[in-house]
């Protein structure tokens, strides 16, 4: 029973990895596709917040927030929330927005980097990678050094 913890506490990890990089690789993609819709509009940031997470025992960390609205070609007015953008941009400020088409509820204030973009992806899917990879090793670790227990209790 015991050595069950040392199976479903890594379990629990590799399945928030995973759907923290499914989140990262969906959000990558609508960025990108956002970039290469080829349309843009002017929007207007209507609000800025911050929200952290963390605390305690572990280091705080504040992401900023912007909430912008947008009309978009065919007269949709569209409102956003999307997360780290510039520090500078306040209420009342217009920006640029690119949005595909089909979806334009998933637009992005963001200027096109897709350089940028590609890097930040990939050291992220290759820390997943390596995270997802440890537990892995953890767990198949573990259950050697418990078969060779069995073999040593009587």
């Amino acid at each position: 029973m015991f050595e069950l913890l040392f199976y479903a506490v890594p379990a629990l990890m590799i399945t928030g990895a995973v759907f923290a990089l499914v989140g990262l690789l969906r959000r990558s993609r609508d960025v990108h596709r956002a970039w290469d819709g080829g349309l843009t509009a002017e929007a207007r940031c209507l609000q800025t917040y911050t929200t952290t997470s963390g605390g305690g025992e572990t280091s705080v960390r504040t992401t900023l927030h912007h909430v912008y609205e947008f009309t978009t070609r065919e007269g949709r007015t569209v409102r956003f929330d999307e997360t780290n953008g510039p520090g500078t941009t306040i209420p009342g400020d217009i920006v640029t927005v690119h949005y595909a088409a089909e979806r334009p509820e998933r637009a992005t204030a963001h200027a096109p980097a897709r350089g940028k973009l590609a890097a930040e992806s990939g050291c992220l899917v290759a820390f997943f990678g390596v995270f997802i990879g440890g537990c892995v090793l953890f767990m198949v670790v573990a259950h050697a050094i418990f078969s060779m227990a069995d073999g040593f209790l009587p």
